[in-house]
């Protein structure tokens, strides 16, 4: 659509996920981090990155406090390549009482910063009610790259039995869509939400929540996501996209309160 090329994604690995070419291996501060690529006309600032990878992984990481009282702590992600290098920190920024009065529901800005610490991409999503019965207070998230520059939103479709979403560019024109399984349980198996054209007759890339074992799925709320995409999707999209995982993971998997909804045990 418009300006945003993409090709049908390879589907054959499993997950959908491509190995990306080898690149170099600094260390920063003890963490393996991804080289900097050099600047790209027309390319939001610390975008650049996404131009080289067709794969991100999300690792959220485990709060020792929230695991031990159940006091609901600022989540915290690390955004790594096929290869383990970190090519973003993302923090969520929110305040004590609406982390722990609106739990999973609660509205938020979370700040992805780069390896020299810049702030590239904001993701703020406003309080709407989560109840699937109000078709009028459908969920929605904001990406701007760099911050104060919209370049996207992921809007909730009402479905009766699917989780679907639409990625949009700035102009609010349709770009992409999501669909979520009718049942979304991480019970000893990964849960995928396909990423599809506007008419929905091609998958272009996929987000995946990664089983990551039955102890941490019952006792924490830190979950691993794997997206793909097209690797010449424009980069906009891809920020996005990684909107669009963060916008599920707090949808669907982030319930703290009720850890045995988590595992798949009911």
């Amino acid at each position: 659509a418009g300006n945003y090329g993409f090709q049908a994604q390879p589907m054959g690995v499993p997950g959908g996920f491509v190995v990306p070419p080898v690149y170099s291996q600094p260390t920063m501060g003890g963490t393996n981090w991804m080289p900097i690529p050099p600047s790209i006309p027309n390319c939001p600032p610390g975008l650049e990155y996404l131009t080289q990878i067709d794969q991100i992984l999300i690792h959220q990481q485990l709060e020792l406090l929230e695991i031990v009282t159940g006091f609901e702590e600022s989540n915290k992600y690390e955004l790594k390549n096929a290869l383990g290098q970190r090519v973003y920190f993302a923090a969520e920024d929110t305040d004590c009482l609406t982390r722990n009065c609106c739990g999973p529901s609660r509205p938020f800005t979370i700040r992805i910063t780069d390896n020299l610490g810049h702030e590239v991409i904001t993701l703020q999503r406003p309080l709407r009610c989560s109840m699937c019965c109000c078709p009028c207070c459908l969920q929605e998230l904001e990406v701007q790259a760099p911050p104060g520059t919209t370049v996207g939103y992921v809007v909730q479709n009402w479905h009766a039995c699917l989780p679907k979403f639409t990625i949009q560019d700035g102009k609010r024109m349709d770009i992409l869509k999501i669909t979520g399984p009718c049942v979304v349980c991480s019970c000893c198996e990964d849960v995928n939400f396909e990423v599809k054209s506007v008419d929905e007759t091609c998958t272009v890339g996929r987000i995946s929540k990664h089983w990551t074992g039955f102890v941490r799925e019952m006792f924490t709320d830190a979950d691993n996501f794997g997206i793909s995409f097209p690797m010449d999707l424009d980069v906009k999209m891809k920020a996005v996209m990684i909107g669009a995982c963060f916008l599920i993971d707090f949808m669907f998997f982030e319930h703290g309160s009720n850890k045995h909804q988590r595992a798949g045990v009911w």
